[in-house]
């Protein structure tokens, strides 16, 4: 039972703090992110795919329903927001000691942990996708 539990708290933590930037984007549109990946030569209509990592993912996650794909939608949408914005801060180290990238590994790392552990029996979901 603790092991399920950690799994609930696991996914509650990472899909309820991701979808708090799903939502932001939702109300205030993609429109910084269609001009980054224009910048990057990429068509803007790509830019739709933050709310499957921002939004659907964390739903899924958090609801314990196909959680290990709703996993995979976030490390992905990391990787991708590392990739487009943050790139200068791989290597960086911030005046408090802490990584550059602290926020974004962690989610990336709550991801993939969620992708391989899958829900757990605390969900709504049942089967081997969660």
């Amino acid at each position: 039972m603790s092991e399920d539990l950690g799994k609930l708290v696991l996914r509650l933590g990472l899909g309820g703090l991701v979808l708090f930037h799903g939502v932001h984007k939702l109300l205030t549109g993609l429109d910084p992110i269609k001009a980054m990946l224009t910048a990057h030569n990429f068509s803007g209509s790509i830019a739709y795919g933050v709310y499957l990592g921002e939004l659907v993912a964390p739903v899924l996650v958090i609801l314990g329903l196909f959680s290990r794909i709703g996993g995979i939608l976030i490390a992905v949408d990391m990787l991708v927001a590392v990739l487009l914005a943050n790139l200068a801060r791989v290597a960086v180290i911030g005046p408090t000691g802490g990584y550059g990238l602290e926020l974004e590994a962690m989610y990336f790392i709550a991801a993939v942990a969620v992708a391989l552990l899958g829900a757990g029996r605390l969900t709504i979901g049942a089967g081997r996708w969660n």
